[in-house]
């Protein structure tokens, strides 16, 4: 079975913020605004708290797949809507504390440093190689196609799941090098 007419008005947008966003977010990695002379105090608060958003996305992920093997459509509705939001909170505040303050170098050494930057790696291009994944499996959901929405959403899944369960990981690798 094709796309239905529901899930065909959304395809532009998918395609958009599949591009959009890791080039946005690409971009305003790179602006310091601190840097450019601009008087704003660092964000050094943001990263536990996106990482805790992070983490709490993974166990909304594992709750929403719970509930939709449980029959409970209407709460993995409700739990994927939350993980989305989530994630868009998590967004926000990465770009806003890499705008606002200088990056932290990675300090640890011997078999840790190839395993942060192996995870630190793959979360970046899981991040990316993700939007459009969770976007289509969304509007699947929503526009009532649901052998289809289930199709991906088993690709999706473990790969969402990944990527909010290495944001933690980085972030508890990389904490006791932040400058506070």
């Amino acid at each position: 079975m094709g796309q239905t007419a529901e899930e065909k008005k959304y395809n532009k947008w998918i395609i958009v913020l599949s591009v959009v966003i890791p080039l946005v977010v690409a971009a305003l990695f790179g602006v310091n605004l601190r840097k450019l002379g601009y008087d704003v105090e660092p964000l050094g608060f943001l990263p536990p708290i996106y990482a805790t958003i992070n983490g709490i996305t993974a166990i909304l992920l594992f709750w929403a797949v719970l509930a939709i093997k449980k029959g409970n459509r209407k709460l993995h509705e409700r739990l994927i809507k939350l993980c989305v939001c989530c994630s868009v909170a998590f967004l926000g505040m990465y770009v806003a504390y890499h705008m606002t303050a200088n990056s932290t170098p990675y300090g640890g050494e011997g078999i840790l440093r190839p395993i942060y930057y192996f995870i630190l790696i793959t979360h970046i291009v899981l991040s990316v190689i993700i939007i459009p994944f969770v976007l289509i499996t969304y509007v699947r959901g929503i526009a009532g196609s649901y052998e289809r929405h289930k199709k991906i959403a088993r690709i999706t899944y473990p790969m969402w799941l990944y990527v909010a369960v290495t944001g933690v990981i980085v972030y508890l690798m990389i904490s006791p090098y932040y400058v506070h």
